[in-house]
């Protein structure tokens, strides 16, 4: 699709999406939803592209949805049943969920509502000093669109429900504490470091790091067993591979091994 409202660059192994309508925060809205679950989804397809980082262009990540829009989906999702807002939400969730590879949120500004939402869908968040988080909900009278499952196990049950309950506005260095994000940079490093880390991701064992992140999040809902079992089948998936052959032999002839992702 053309892609209007954000800016798509593929180069060297690594995808960027930014969203460019700064003027009015980066909002979401059916076109910017559809243009997030593009890259997504060509992010997956693409077997040139082994990582995805997403930013924000001008002061804000992303503001989430415009609440000047609720009154009118509110009255329609009663007559309906149908709730465009949270339904553009929902296929970016799915999007993202079905990206295997490696996903990292640049977060350049402010992350609130639906922009918050999202990046707790990413595998790593790095924020600028600037950034701030909020997942705003309880302000609208709203729940999150995935926010209540994923935002648990990213900082723990208290910490979620006092982020969900209040809808405060987290501080970056507080984010960091609470293991929100991975790091907190200044604001011209944030993007060449989120690159720089893509890279060097893509330029890894592909096969591998896919079936790390099965492993890890399927995990979750796993018992022992059940996790064991899981383990033993993706080291059968990788152990004839390319890649698998390589590692070991750049380490015994002392060089850097060259991974081609198959």
């Amino acid at each position: 699709m053309e892609f209007r409202d954000t800016i798509y660059i593929k180069e060297d192994g690594v995808a960027v999406l930014t969203f460019n309508r700064p003027r009015t925060l980066n909002d979401l809205d059916t076109r910017m939803g559809e243009e997030w679950v593009a890259a997504l989804k060509d992010a997956q397809q693409d077997p040139e592209v082994r990582a995805l980082v997403v930013t924000g262009q001008g002061r804000a990540f992303s503001a989430g949805g415009d609440p000047r829009n609720l009154l009118s989906s509110r009255e329609t999702f009663v007559r309906t049943g149908q709730w465009q807002g949270v339904a553009d939400l929902w296929e970016i969730v799915r999007a993202a969920v079905g990206l295997e590879k490696p996903y990292i949120a640049a977060v350049n500004g402010a992350a609130v509502g639906g922009g918050f939402d999202l990046i707790t869908l990413c595998d790593l968040r790095v924020a600028s000093d600037y950034a701030r988080f909020g997942t705003g909900f309880v302000r609208m009278g709203e729940v999150p669109a995935i926010g209540c499952y994923t935002l648990p196990r990213l900082v723990g049950v208290p910490r979620a429900l006092d982020l969900l309950w209040t809808g405060r506005l987290v501080k970056a260095q507080e984010a960091l504490s609470m293991g929100l994000v991975n790091q907190v940079l200044s604001e011209d490093e944030l993007l060449p470091t989120a690159r720089r880390l893509a890279l060097e991701l893509a330029r890894g064992p592909g096969l591998a790091l896919r079936h790390m992140k099965r492993l890890v999040y399927d995990g979750l809902g796993m018992d022992l067993q059940q996790a064991l079992q899981a383990h033993i089948e993706a080291a059968r998936a990788i152990s004839n591979t390319e890649d698998a052959y390589e590692g070991p032999r750049a380490w015994i002839e002392k060089r850097e091994p060259l991974f081609k992702g198959r």
